[in-house]
């Protein structure tokens, strides 16, 4: 049968005025017009990506699309309209996003992570709400390191993120020690497979080594400011996360490292670099 968002196979039956008229294995019919693509003399058979054009009919293309059914892509908006966006999948066509299926309101020329569906109206159409077309077949294993998009954020849960594009993947509110929007790229360390495939990913290097960048971060902002630092023990989470992009416990960890070595001093008023540093 002929599959709506999809690669396939079929057999050239005869050639038209308009192109070539291809068959599938249920005698089903669909054209392939002269400018979606050029079919060889010789050839029985062709691999075409099927969907709609302009007036709704069913059409066969040559070219590759760079999104196909049930699949996740990086996208490119070329055009926000009252009803929606319209974005570029490398087709003459271009892909409609509606308005509800985005989570975010998007930018003209700015990519988003999407998934592609046919809607009520048997269209091919996107979607920015990806969690049910990821994967949870990874070959990822503890402490390895990944890439991957931000596709949402939710305040009580975490970052939900699009592991290689494809893994599904999640950053929980424990480890945000910086702000996230959706199309963020990410470089992130597993620390943790669940037993249903999907992965639990942190910002932060191993603790030892983490210890040592943050502690490296605590020293540069005090280079910077002179010797000094308006932080403190008792300073709030929000002041250390603005100032240094940590979190207040990866702070006093890498406070403590530093107070050991004799590297810092403490006072009233905050941090202060020793001079024989």
């Amino acid at each position: 049968m002929i599959e709506l968002g999809k690669m396939q196979t079929l057999t050239i039956a005869k050639k038209s005025s308009e192109g070539f008229i291809l068959r599938s294995d249920t005698a089903q019919e669909v054209m392939l017009p002269k400018s979606q693509g050029i079919v060889n003399p010789n050839d029985t058979v062709i691999e075409v990506f099927v969907y709609k054009d302009s007036q709704g009919r069913l059409t066969a293309t040559t070219q590759q699309p760079k999104l196909t059914l049930d699949e996740v892509a990086s996208l490119r908006v070329k055009e926000v309209t009252k009803i929606g966006a319209f974005m570029d999948w490398g087709l003459p066509k271009d892909l409609f996003l509606p308005f509800r299926e985005q989570t975010v309101r998007v930018r003209e020329g700015k990519e988003y992570l999407v998934g592609l569906y046919i809607d009520q109206e048997e269209r091919l159409c996107a979607t920015m709400r990806i969690y049910d077309f990821l994967r949870t077949d990874s070959p990822y294993r503890i402490d390895d390191w990944v890439t991957g998009i931000v596709y949402d954020v939710e305040n009580d849960l975490g970052a939900l993120v699009a592991a290689d594009q494809k893994y599904s993947a999640l950053i929980p509110k424990t480890e945000l020690i910086s702000k996230l929007r959706p199309g963020d790229q990410v470089e992130v360390r597993v620390v943790r497979v669940r037993e249903d495939g999907k992965l639990d990913l942190s910002l932060r290097d191993r603790l030892v080594r983490q210890l040592d960048i943050d502690a490296q971060r605590i020293v540069a902002a005090l280079e910077k400011g002179r010797g000094f630092l308006n932080l403190g023990d008792h300073s709030s989470p929000q002041a250390i996360r603005d100032q240094l992009g940590m979190s207040k416990g990866s702070f006093k960890k890498a406070l403590g490292r530093l107070l050991k070595g004799g590297t810092i001093s403490l006072s009233n008023e905050g941090i202060h670099l020793e001079k024989n540093n």
